[in-house]
């Protein structure tokens, strides 16, 4: 049974963070060197209080997680500083729970506050390279809108965003 819930005091941010560093293996194998890859659990800290984390548990345990963050006053990506355009990130799935609409759940939770909460658009980014992911968030509706090379990443993002229908649009 899958629930989708946000993220508890009580939950562990090291089994949080195990996570992240299992789901984003496979970019840091491709060389892309996301935060996500080996953040230390005071970087997890940091970045799930700057924003709405939602967490996803298959039979009590942790499989997904997503963070959802209100338009910033000020980022290296402008895109994510417009009115009304919440961001999208630290986006995981379990490698195991990978094919089992975990992640498409995440994503509609995710659209689903932002809706709530007066947004008119979701805006996320990934490496360019990582093809695969840049293919799934289109499937999901995401268009490329912008880039962005983020300070100390090898990479250069695309970032992607979806008009939400409902509240705000």
């Amino acid at each position: 049974m899958l629930e989708i819930r946000p993220l508890h005091p009580g939950d562990s941010l090291a089994e949080l963070t195990a996570l992240l560093h299992k789901a984003y293996a496979r970019l840091g194998a491709l060389g892309l060197n996301y935060t996500a890859v080996d953040q230390d659990e005071a970087a997890t800290a940091r970045r799930v209080a700057g924003g709405h984390c939602l967490v996803a548990r298959v039979q009590g345990v942790l499989a997904g997680t997503v963070l959802l963050q209100p338009t910033y006053a000020q980022n290296d990506c402008a895109y994510f500083t417009q009115p009304g355009v919440a961001a999208l990130h630290q986006f995981a799935v379990d490698p195991a729970r990978q094919g089992q609409g975990v992640g498409r759940a995440l994503m509609a939770a995710g659209e689903d506050w932002a809706r709530a909460n007066g947004f008119r658009e979701l805006a996320l980014d990934t490496a360019e390279p990582a093809t695969h992911l840049v293919t799934l968030y289109r499937s999901l509706g995401y268009e490329p809108v912008s880039h962005v090379q983020w300070p100390g990443k090898v990479y250069r993002s695309v970032v992607l965003s979806k008009r939400l229908g409902g509240a705000g649009a």
